[in-house]
């Protein structure tokens, strides 16, 4: 079984209230990685800021995650996911030359496949700071809809998905033959992918997240 948040109540519906309740935005800060830049025009303000994130941590084998009611269910997220969301608030929303743009627009994945649920679980905190709707509409496998419907939302977009699906998406924006980026989603919870495109020429940025204990 997941251990639940330190500093956390006796109960896991208390953990979980306090992750989904709104966050303050205001002087929060969190700790900058080093960016890796590849390829693509700078200059000038980008047409397009596509940041993505794999959905937080799930279950070991064996265990099983919590739902937002706090009960048992191995297709929800594992105690640190759930610790884990609660922090991409700040993650988001700090201030200063460093920080991440913080997003106008937060899609999940959605559907049946692939256990959903731990995408919109990680992103709904920041959603809720945010004051913008999680978009659900697109299962994984639909990249390239999901592609096109981010590209004609407002910008910053931010895209929680299961990290299989990942490789595709990039192919559907078409930045998949930059130089620099991975084929696969590494083993990882704790990256952004930033992909932005000036002038319809796509670059990108890999940031660590540095948010939780044990984040490389």
């Amino acid at each position: 079984m997941p251990h639940a948040p330190a500093g956390s109540g006796p109960s896991r519906r208390t953990v979980l209230a306090a992750a989904l309740a709104p966050l303050a935005v205001a002087g929060c800060s969190a700790q900058d990685g080093p960016a890796r830049p590849v390829q693509g025009p700078q200059a000038g303000p980008p047409d397009a800021v596509i940041m993505v994130i794999r959905h937080a941590e799930k279950p070991y084998a064996g265990d099983s995650g919590w739902d937002e009611e706090g009960e048992d269910d191995p297709g929800s997220l594992a105690g640190r996911g759930w610790r884990r969301a609660e922090e991409l608030t700040r993650l988001f929303t700090k201030a200063g030359p460093s920080a991440l743009p913080r997003p106008a627009a937060v899609f999940a994945a959605g559907g049946k496949a692939a256990a959903p649920a731990r995408c919109k679980q990680t992103v709904t905190a920041l959603a809720t700071a945010l004051r913008t709707p999680v978009r659900t509409e697109f299962a994984v496998g639909a990249e390239p809809a999901l592609a096109l419907a981010a590209l004609l939302a407002p910008m910053p977009v931010l895209v929680c998905w299961e990290h299989s699906g990942v490789p595709r998406l990039v192919r559907a924006l078409g930045a998949d033959q930059i130089l620099g980026v991975p084929a696969t989603w590494p083993d990882r919870y704790d990256l952004v992918w930033m992909f932005t495109r000036h002038q319809g020429q796509w670059s990108f940025r890999e940031r660590p997240q540095h948010l939780l204990s044990g984040d490389a």
